[in-house]
């Protein structure tokens, strides 16, 4: 005790390094804990200079040694820098655990205030400098810098306005003056943007405050999705809006809440703008599911008859050969070879709800939809569990065609379809003579029992009542 109280000066000054090396180089894990170290130093530091006789409110008078006034002047002010510095961190602890990463840029404005006062407060009280003529200067000053530095203050401020009111966060994804991308920062100058082509996009945080804010990442769990169609103004629109609609019910990844919809957007002078949009809960899968939706809006519309060409017509005579083109299962075949394919296929129609292909049936021939939905369901344990959708040019009952193995699922037209039968001995033929086409159904018939494997392990697993309430169901 008489070492610190011998020489308090010079344990002051080494207590003030101690925290620079605490901070920087101590391994805590919380920033709460490096703040209340930071905190009881800080502590220590005041009880050490108020010992030495050293005021923060008063000038140092060590008239008689020069050394010691210099020295305690100096720590004078470092204390009012240093109590600056540790409001600023407890100030910073506060706003992170009440806004998230947005308080820090609240933190940085209310730090360069609290040090600001801390200058003048020094000026004034240790150094006892007339602090009122250096705030009428300094008001002058800052007039003269405020008016230089007018855009970069409307940043600072419009950074503010956007943490507090938070129509986005890092991590969002935002559409903001056309420029869409994923939030990396938001600091007191500017909002930084990874846009999808892989460039950071730098916007102010004054157009940013003006302009029009489109978060894609809110609400959580619910995102829009949308594609855009364009066909000749002399199809019916209600063709074109029931192929849509069964574009959407082919696609699993859509929510049934809010329901999708399809509905015709502008009709121009040759061409009309339909519109089918639907809601899911994944953002990540945006991309995904609006490529799948244009497939299946090609193919839906194809299957309707429907051309997006203005002269473009599809002959109804022709639907069974046009729907050869679009199997991949027959793509090896020659021209002819398809012809001939497709005057042996017999069309069928199936109303919704009724079972194509039953499970554990061996059918007699390969089916391909030409329209509407079909659902295909594994069973479990726990009864069905839909393993994915079909829709035109997709083929069924290929286990049968390869080794007459029963039917693994179960295949249920979702809306009123139209499905061709192609006699199995014929399509046997045709695998004999294209050892492609072989090969491609047992591509596709692996493909399918790992999407049933998926879907039964991503089916919920329902969940044990335990407790008192499930003690009273068992009684």
């Amino acid at each position: 005790m008489s070492l610190f109280l011998t020489h308090p000066l010079s344990w002051s000054a080494l207590l003030l390094v101690l925290d620079a090396l605490l901070w920087h180089l101590a391994p805590f894990t919380h920033r709460a804990s490096r703040i209340g170290v930071r905190l009881l130093l800080f502590v220590a530091f005041s009880a050490l200079v108020i010992n030495a006789g050293v005021s923060p409110l008063q000038a140092p008078s060590f008239a008689d040694d020069r050394v010691a006034q210099l020295g305690a002047t100096a720590l004078g002010i470092l204390w009012w820098l240093y109590a600056a510095r540790v409001l600023t961190e407890v100030v910073g602890l506060i706003l992170m655990r009440r806004i998230g990463h947005s308080g820090r840029l609240l933190q940085d404005v209310i730090g360069a205030l609290v040090f600001l006062a801390a200058i003048v407060a020094s000026a004034g009280y240790v150094l006892e400098l007339p602090v009122k003529g250096l705030l009428a200067t300094s008001g002058v000053v800052a007039i003269v810098v405020g008016l230089a530095l007018q855009s970069t203050l409307s940043d600072v401020f419009s950074g503010i306005v956007l943490n507090t009111t938070k129509p986005y966060q890092v991590d969002d994804f935002v559409m903001i003056d056309g420029v869409e991308g994923k939030v990396l920062d938001i600091d007191w100058r500017a909002t930084h943007l990874l846009t999808s082509a892989g460039t950071l996009a730098v916007v102010p945080n004054s157009v940013a405050a003006k302009a029009k804010i489109v978060n894609l990442s809110r609400p959580t769990n619910l995102h829009g999705v949308s594609i855009s169609i364009k066909v000749p103004n002399h199809v019916r629109p209600r063709r074109v809006l029931d192929a849509l609609d069964r574009t959407l019910q082919g696609s699993s990844s859509l929510l049934l809440n809010p329901a999708p919809k399809a509905l015709l957007k502008e009709a121009g002078e040759e061409m009309s703008e339909y519109v089918a949009s639907g809601f899911i809960a994944e953002l990540a899968r945006k991309g995904d599911v609006r490529n799948q939706l244009f497939d299946l809006a090609h193919r839906h519309l194809e299957a309707a008859g429907i051309s997006r060409h203005p002269d473009g017509v599809i002959e109804p005579s022709s639907r069974a050969r046009a729907l050869l083109d679009e199997v991949k299962v027959f793509r090896s075949l020659s021209h002819e070879e398809r012809d001939r394919l497709a005057e042996s296929m017999v069309p069928q129609q199936y109303s919704a709800g009724q079972v194509v292909l039953d499970l554990d049936e061996v059918p007699d021939s390969l089916f391909v939809i030409a329209t509407g939905i079909v659902s295909v369901s594994v069973s479990d344990s726990n009864g069905l569990a839909e393993a994915g959708r079909m829709g035109p040019s997709e083929v069924m009952g290929e286990q049968s065609i390869l080794a007459d193995t029963p039917s693994q699922a179960t295949f249920t037209a979702l809306t009123s379809s139209i499905i061709y039968r192609l006699d199995k001995q014929l399509t046997r033929q045709c695998m004999a003579q294209r050892s492609e086409v072989g090969q491609a159904l047992n591509k596709l018939q692996a493909v399918r029992q790992q999407n049933s494997r998926l879907a039964l392990m991503a089916k919920p697993v329902p969940v044990r009542k335990g407790g008192f309430l499930g003690w009273l169901q068992k009684r």
